[in-house]
């Protein structure tokens, strides 16, 4: 079976369209998808690419292209959705536990429904608590687990193997060592996937 590893942060506002899509798109074409969270904000910093921050004509872009594509997919937010997250750090470092106990998927999409959909931002509560407890886990287990030096120190591993692929930016998926970013690129991904070519066939 063909595989994408799919990079993300919670806290990039145009993953919001890519997760709730991602699965139906993984089993239409008979793909593996391996979600890997990491530190978007850790790359930026580092790049010095603060992307919509005191830009109000680039995020109003932003916004409206959102709202556009959420409608192509059938997806209804309440835009502006509360940006940027002060929590985005830890959000991840729940998605890391997520991966390695098997809800990370199911976190992710709730995570992003209530900050999309319900205005409520990911990583603060109400957020944590009314996801964590819509897919099922115990908050101040995952609390005190996600916060611990183990989680954070995987969640750092993971973003400095995503720096090394050449990702810079949520959401990104690799297939063979290809990069590609953005939600829009997403079908680029799968095609490569399936074909090793975004070339039609002949």
């Amino acid at each position: 079976m063909s595989s994408i590893d799919f990079w993300y942060s919670i806290g990039s506002t145009y993953t919001y369209l890519t997760v709730l899509r991602l699965p139906k798109i993984a089993i239409v074409n008979g793909i593996e998808i391996s979600w890997r969270p990491f530190n978007v904000r850790d790359v930026m910093v580092e790049q010095k690419n603060i992307p919509f921050s005191n830009k109000p004509v680039k995020s109003a872009y932003m916004w409206r292209d959102i709202e556009r594509r959420s409608r192509m997919y059938n997806l209804e937010p309440k835009i502006p959705a509360p940006y940027p997250l002060s929590g985005l750090v830890l959000a991840n470092q729940i998605a890391i536990l997520g991966k390695e106990e098997g809800w990370l998927e199911a976190y992710t999409q709730a995570t992003y429904r209530r900050w999309f959909q319900k205005g409520e931002p990911a990583g603060e509560e109400p957020n944590i608590s009314g996801s964590l407890i819509e897919i099922g886990q115990d908050v101040d287990r995952v609390i005190g687990l996600a916060t611990s030096q183990e989680i954070v120190s995987m969640l750092d591993k993971e973003t400095i193997e995503a720096k090394a692929l050449g990702v810079f930016g949520s959401p990104s998926f690799v297939v063979f060592g290809e990069v590609f970013w953005g939600d829009d690129r997403l079908e680029d991904a799968v095609s490569w996937a399936l074909r090793g070519s975004l070339a039609p066939i002949e």
